[in-house]
């Protein structure tokens, strides 16, 4: 097992992958910015360096300063976490290279399943189902509209090298597609340094279902179990659940296993999460693999009760999987909210400041995942999410009563929040049943915000006397 650990990452995913060492008796270095000297992953860290200014480019994406810091202080190992050097092939090479261990898949692996248009094709091969479209880089606009003709409209362009929406385009016609498929290459050349684009169908509002797995050295593959990541905002999670209520058990076990073929499709190793797209006819498709611990990474452990920052970091010392798939089991449900530093009712607008006031709420099953204290200045150089509220309940209905208990008790005074439409959502129709897909925010905003200025509306929901899962709304006032 590795004695020390540098942590390349900041907030609360750093926070978090140390509190797990600890557990483990391993020591973590961190390193930081000057906007972060006084963060909490710097002053709970064994020891802390600062690295650079405050631009990530500068500080936390500087490979070769996080190097520098991890020789020097005799780490054997550096954890990514999410975001920033994450899914960079070129960062866990250079940790392989100057003899450290990379928490997570190899360089080659991170090339192969981060190239999106590879990635499908990887999964055509084994046999995971993927939307009808390009089989490879689309070379210009004009096959993109055969392709398109033939897949039938609406379809999307997307970016090889992309994530999180960046050089992607939805295309409704032919007409649409030479002027879109130019500014979508255009966007991704540069976010990405790389403007290659393929083409899929659109599958509309689907259901947006993701699989945690773990990979050890030894070739065993396992699933952790769905989750429902469909309540979204410009193609960003603001909600999350396990398991989908949508999924019978036949159709979790067939994708998941489709989710284990398509990890088994390269040499992988570590955690990671596989996505799909559900349509309303049931049929699932292959989105992307991501190569590292996500966001929602609490709601699976809470009913699984495994802790995956501890099983990567013993996946990459060499342990083998503690779990076979048989061995592992889901109890109750849970829930993740996303707090950001953000004003929904100004266009969602970004609010650093200082936090003067801050009291998270607690309780039996309740978890909170941050790094903000009362006086810390939220930055305005790095993401907005400041918290994470995870609850787990024995069943769905309990977890969201949960969940919005934890809402009524969050105070956060300084800066302004989405909590108030974390809240209201929780009273949306359709997710109270488990219906809404990843159109239902967006089409539902404008009410949900109108909601939010009141934030104590409406009463508590009551429980379906015949059915203790179900919730049902109390009449309209």
């Amino acid at each position: 097992m590795f004695r020390k650990i540098l942590i390349a990452n900041r907030g609360e995913i750093a926070v978090r992958i140390m509190r797990s060492c600890r557990e483990m008796g391993i020591d973590t270095v961190m390193v930081y910015s000057t906007a972060d000297s006084n963060a909490l992953h710097v002053q709970l860290a064994s020891e802390a360096y600062c690295i650079g200014g405050p631009l990530p480019k500068d500080s936390y994406l500087n490979m070769q300063a996080i190097l520098t810091v991890a020789l020097e202080t005799g780490c054997e190992a550096i954890h990514p976490g999410y975001g920033l050097l994450s899914e960079n092939a070129d960062f866990a090479n250079m940790v392989e290279e100057v003899g450290l261990k990379f928490i997570g898949p190899c360089g080659a692996t991170i090339d192969a399943l981060g190239d999106k248009a590879n990635a499908r094709r990887l999964m055509i091969e084994a046999d995971v189902p993927v939307p009808p479209g390009s089989d490879g880089i689309l070379p210009n606009a004009e096959v993109a509209i055969e392709l398109a003709e033939k897949a039938g409209y609406p379809v999307l362009i997307k970016a090889a090298a992309g994530g999180g929406g960046r050089g992607m385009r939805r295309i409704d016609n032919a007409e649409q597609m030479i002027a879109m498929f130019n500014e979508a290459t255009l966007e991704a050349q540069n976010a990405f340094g790389d403007g290659s684009l393929y083409l899929e169908k659109l599958i509309e509002n689907p259901k947006h279902i993701e699989f945690q797995i773990l990979a050890d050295q030894q070739g065993n593959v396992i699933h952790l179990g769905d989750r429902d990541c469909s309540w979204q905002r410009r193609r960003q999670k603001v909600i999350e659940e396990t398991p989908c209520t949508r999924l019978s058990d036949q159709l979790r076990n067939e994708m998941g296993e489709a989710a284990i073929r398509a990890i088994k499709a390269v040499e992988y190793e570590g955690a990671g999460t596989v996505e799909f797209v559900l349509d309303k006819n049931n049929k699932f498709y292959f989105i992307e693999v991501n190569t590292r611990i996500q966001v929602e990474h609490p709601i699976t452990e809470m009913v699984t009760g495994i802790d995956i920052v501890r099983e990567q970091i013993r996946i990459a010392s060499g342990a083998s999987l503690p779990i076979t798939q048989s061995e592992m089991q889901i109890r109750g449900h849970a829930i993740e909210c996303r707090i950001n530093a953000e004003k929904p009712s100004d266009n969602f607008r970004p609010s650093p400041g200082k936090i003067k006031n801050y009291i998270m709420p607690g309780g039996r099953s309740v978890r909170i995942d941050s790094a903000i204290y009362p006086g810390y200045e939220i930055s305005p150089y790095y993401d907005s999410m400041i918290a994470k509220i995870i609850v787990h309940g024995n069943n769905r209905s309990h977890a969201i009563r949960r969940m919005r208990r934890c809402l009524e008790e969050l105070i956060i005074d300084g800066v302004d929040t989405n909590a108030g439409l974390l809240y209201v959502s929780l009273f949306e129709q359709s997710m109270i049943r488990g219906t809404y897909d990843t159109s239902t925010l967006e089409s539902s905003l404008d009410d949900l915000l109108e909601y939010e200025t009141i934030f104590h509306l409406p009463d508590s929901a009551e429980l379906n006397p015949e059915e203790d899962n179900e919730l049902v709304l109390p009449e309209e006032r």
